[in-house]
């Protein structure tokens, strides 16, 4: 573990200059990123489900342990490389500082989101037929169910707040994993928001992008008998909608921009 990191404003120059190359990547390195990223994130989720699932534990003990397990989605993305839609929100440091055109970064996020939903949605598809749903005597699906379920049935404010707080957290875990200098750094910079957000109950629009998917592929062709009234391609559509809406604001505006304003432009105008 170091002993030095980097400061918040060295953070900011980081980020800024990362942004910078992220929109600059070739189209095909950055959907194979993208799908990277999607399928870290429904690893995450993944694990997850696997202390969700089991009854013995107490609710507080499940939410900080599967939020805790979770973590694993973002220090994959951060340590072994990967694009996340909700972390490439930063890009409006980039932006707001002229280094990005709006076509730029909205380019990147359309690549990026679609490419973590088709890495998200493949990785469901492979849970799916890899026999894993039956573990824990068949909890594990009946947890999916509940769980797509649930978050298709939302109203749309819920989400979409829940979608800001969500973002604010993942933003503040790549923001600080960027001024870790060794992996442990970073690691350990990552853990604690990412357990509050799961923990919290907050909506990611990547992880919802494995989750809901997964638990429309066990009500359509398996044979779990669970009322899941909002589970449906429409339910999905209304999740996300307001989630991917609430991820954006909560990254690029009250962490991207606030940094911005707090180490760039205030820099900009007393200079």
């Amino acid at each position: 573990m170091s002993t030095q990191v980097f400061s918040p404003e060295e953070i900011v120059y980081q980020t800024l200059n990362s942004s910078v190359k992220k929109v600059k990547k070739p189209f095909l390195i950055s959907v194979l990123l993208g799908l990277l990223a999607g399928s870290f994130i429904g690893l995450g989720a993944l694990f997850y489900t696997i202390v969700k699932s089991d009854e013995t534990y107490s609710f507080a003990t499940k939410q900080l342990l599967g939020g805790f397990v979770f973590s694993l989605g973002l220090i994959l993305v951060v340590i072994a490389g990967a694009e996340l839609f909700t972390g490439n929100n930063l890009i409006a440091i980039a932006w707001a500082e002229k280094k990005v055109s709006t076509k730029q970064m909205m380019r990147n996020w359309g690549i990026i989101f679609f490419s973590n939903m088709l890495g998200a949605v493949s990785l469901a598809v492979m849970v799916y037929f890899s026999g894993h749903l039956n573990m824990n005597k068949g909890a594990i699906a009946e947890t999916y169910l509940k769980m797509a379920d649930a978050k298709c049935a939302l109203p749309f404010m819920t989400a979409f707040f829940r979608g800001i707080l969500c973002n604010i957290l993942v933003c503040l875990g790549v923001w600080m994993a960027m001024g870790g200098k060794t992996i442990t750094d970073k690691i350990l910079a990552i853990i604690f928001p990412i357990t509050l957000f799961v923990a919290a109950g907050f909506e990611h629009s990547i992880a919802n992008l494995f989750i809901i998917p997964l638990g429309l592929f066990i009500k359509t062709f398996g044979d779990v008998q669970i009322s899941t009234p909002f589970l449906n391609i429409s339910g999905m559509v209304n999740n996300l909608i307001p989630v991917i809406l609430g991820n954006i604001i909560g990254g690029s505006v009250l962490v991207g921009l606030m940094y911005h304003f707090i180490f760039l432009r205030n820099k900009n105008i007393t200079s």
